[in-house]
């Protein structure tokens, strides 16, 4: 253990220079730390919402929302495909969680029970006499739907935020519909409020020109839909918009705020199969209303003059540029498979955040000084040498921060001043292994071989067995409870380093120089 490879010694002195390198961009201005060269380490540690200030919102996915949708869409669907067919039917429609409709014809059911087969999918399909069939969702498609749904809401809920520039925010979900969202810095929420209320479903449909024009009959197969616009009378436009959709928002590839004939525009384009079924449906249907609807309300309803082949469009309409430019975010963005709503909503002013900063200070500089003060008392020289390893142990933890982008939270904080205060207890088994072989007679050389030797697999055991359980906090942790499990894991590694390889090779490099005939510990 006296042997101290040159490897080692490189080892030791790179992972130094490295936490000193990335902790050094935290002395500096964020501002400043960003304009240096794309080659130096420029992260700094974030800080999280508790310490630095911001908002919380708890997010609920309204899955009940889109089961409801994708029953409207099998009736529609099922419409189109018995008419087709040539089947005749009562009764078709949406009851409870559960799409029914009868049969005329009993000698036609199976034909029609092949065709709902074929619309379901996963629906579990039930007959109920007298040529009524019944299809609905089952358990395991509700829990896949559940689950896809959650996991697709935070990807857009996340693309939305980044798309506004926010740093570091956390989002994580919470439960089986909720999603968590912490926004550290952010002082108005109500910009994203606004944003992730919307789900911003693009769609294009036609105007049911059949319709009365005040929306009084409405066939099967369209809906009364209302518009930003005023009639005569001051009161929102009502459109009769047809239920089949011809293009939607999932086919767009860009869209961006800009003008046309001095007024704020959102401009768009399709990908290859979008641009074709934008190109097919305006060519075959020139002098009809086209409307553009967003979230069920109908943003224009322009008339077709021509053909539009190339696959881009414009969205008009009396709007300011901010919300011009929310617009074109929310689309890049892409709609969310169901609503949001707010459940809770909390801000976090940034005095709170500093006093849980300066506190963390003070418990920090307070632990490192007793510490320090013990080992110089119980073990002198060798306790200087653990002094000054747990003085690099704290600038390695901050430098891994920094490099890892960890967020640093209050219980994170917690995590450090536990792990200055644990960072020493490898050194304090050594030491006293060291002190047992000095007792028994030994010379310094034999008695550091084996104190390091014995105490080896204990410090292993029980740094090992803490590290596991910060493992486990992370994985099965939320919010606060993941900031400790990060700091403290990092801790024990970044510990153990200095335990075992800094502190022995100063004491090597004292042993070789001095050449002591006894030990002092």
């Amino acid at each position: 253990m006296v042997q101290y490879p040159r490897w080692q010694l490189f080892l030791v002195l790179a992972v130094i220079l490295l936490g000193l390198a990335f902790v050094s961009p935290n002395l500096l201005k964020r501002e400043t730390a960003d304009g240096l060269p794309g080659w130096v380490p420029s992260q700094q540690i974030n800080l999280g919402l508790d310490l630095q200030g911001g908002s919380y919102l708890l997010l609920e996915v309204d899955l009940a929302e889109v089961m409801r949708e994708q029953l409207d869409n099998l009736v529609e669907s099922l419409r189109i495909d018995l008419r087709r067919a040539k089947i005749g039917y009562t009764g078709l429609g949406v009851d409870g969680d559960a799409v029914v409709f009868t049969v005329r014809d009993e000698a036609s059911l199976d034909q029609a029970r092949e065709i709902l087969f074929r619309s379901a999918g996963q629906l579990l399909i039930e007959s109920s006499g007298g040529g009524g069939l019944r299809a609905e969702f089952t358990k395991q498609a509700i829990e896949e739907r559940r689950v896809g749904i959650v996991q697709q809401s935070i990807e857009i809920v996340r693309r939305r935020i980044d798309e506004t520039g926010t740093r570091e925010p956390s989002i994580q979900r919470q439960g089986e519909q909720r999603i968590l969202v912490q926004l550290p810095g952010v002082r108005d929420p109500e910009r994203i409020k606004s944003l992730l209320g919307k789900t911003a479903k693009l769609t294009f449909r036609f105007v049911d020109e059949t319709a009365a024009a005040d929306g009084s009959r409405v066939p099967a197969g369209s809906e009364v839909l209302l518009s930003d616009e005023l009639d005569p009378y001051g009161n929102p436009r009502r459109y009769v918009i047809k239920k089949r959709i011809m293009v939607g928002g999932d086919s767009l590839t860009d869209a961006a705020a800009t003008f046309q004939d001095g007024q704020p525009v959102v401009s768009f384009n399709f990908d290859g199969v979008g641009a074709k079924r934008f190109a097919d449906a305006t060519r075959q249907n020139v002098g009809r209303a086209f409307a553009i609807v967003l979230d069920n309300q109908v943003i224009s309803a322009p008339v077709i003059r021509e053909p539009i082949l190339g696959g881009r469009g414009i969205i008009s309409g009396s709007f300011t540029t901010q919300e011009v430019q929310d617009l074109a975010l929310l689309l890049r963005a892409g709609a969310l498979p169901a609503p949001l709503t707010i459940l809770e909503e909390r801000s976090v002013g940034p005095g709170l955040g500093a006093d849980s900063i300066a506190a963390g200070k003070i418990a920090s500089i307070l632990g490192m000084v007793f510490v320090v003060v013990f080992m110089g008392i119980i073990y002198g020289l060798f306790g200087l040498m653990a002094n000054v390893a747990l003085i690099l142990n704290l600038v390695l933890i901050l430098g891994a921060l920094s490099g890892l982008q960890a967020t640093l939270t209050l219980p994170g904080i917690a995590g450090i001043v536990l792990t200055i205060g644990m960072a020493v207890d490898a050194n304090v088994l050594i030491f006293e292994r060291i002190r047992e072989e000095v007792r028994e007679g030994r010379g310094p050389v034999t008695a550091i071989d084996a104190g390091y030797r014995r105490a080896m697999s204990t410090i292993i055991d029980s740094n090992l067995t803490t590290l596991i359980a910060a493992l486990l906090l992370f994985q099965f942790g939320t919010g606060p409870v993941k900031g400790f499990a990060v700091t403290l894991a990092i801790g024990l590694i970044t510990s153990m380093f200095t335990a075992i390889m800094l502190t022995r090779l100063l004491i090597v490099v004292w042993l070789r120089r001095r050449r002591p005939q006894a030990l002092a510990i």
